[in-house]
């Protein structure tokens, strides 16, 4: 089970040290928990997520999602994603901008480089409503991911493999989402 979130700008009139808390909750039961933080400092804005899934499909599992993840001058410097499932690791991407381009690493595997630019990452998505975005950049699949306003202040989030994610936001803080993700569908709601 993999989970996929959105990312989004930078704005820098946000306060310097941040930390969120959700729930991870499938069929009416708390099966985990997300934890996300913001931090400026030297001109960089630092995000790091930490999400733990205890669930049992087939047999029991423990997932945990690392993110790690850097913005200068509104633009994404370095994403580092580590996933582990029953403490094995499963997936790892980092994205890191040199020599005027983005350089990704997939599984120790060096994949394409682009030159788009990368204001709004997945991880943005938990500190602000998403307002006038329309794509942001998976730090998880290296791809960009396709946001559309559903009215309302929620927004349905399409990644690269057209699984759909679903943002609730109350007074511009995320309230809530309905992910799917892949082996089994749950929400994410904040504390």
């Amino acid at each position: 089970m993999i989970v996929n979130f959105i990312v989004f700008p930078y704005d820098a009139k946000r306060i310097d040290n941040t930390a969120l808390y959700f729930d991870i909750v499938m069929n009416e039961k708390t099966i985990g928990n997300l934890k996300a933080t913001e931090t400026n400092k030297n001109s960089r804005q630092y995000f790091h997520s930490s999400t733990t899934v205890k669930t049992k499909i087939i047999r029991n599992i423990t997932v945990n999602y690392n993110y790690e993840v850097s913005f200068a001058n509104d633009l994404l410097k370095k994403s580092d994603v580590k996933i582990t499932i029953n403490d094995r690791p499963h997936a790892e991407t980092s994205t890191e901008w040199r020599n005027n381009e983005y350089q990704m690493v997939k599984n120790g595997k060096e994949k394409e480089v682009f030159k788009r630019s990368i204001d709004y990452t997945t991880i943005l998505l938990y500190f602000e409503e998403p307002v006038n975005i329309s794509s942001c950049f998976s730090e998880q699949e290296g791809t960009f991911n396709t946001i559309i306003p559903l009215g309302n202040h929620s927004y349905k989030k399409i990644n690269s493999k057209g699984k759909e994610n679903i943002y609730y936001y109350k007074d511009g803080a995320l309230e809530k989402a309905t992910i799917d993700g892949g082996l089994a569908n749950f929400q994410l709601i904040a504390k």
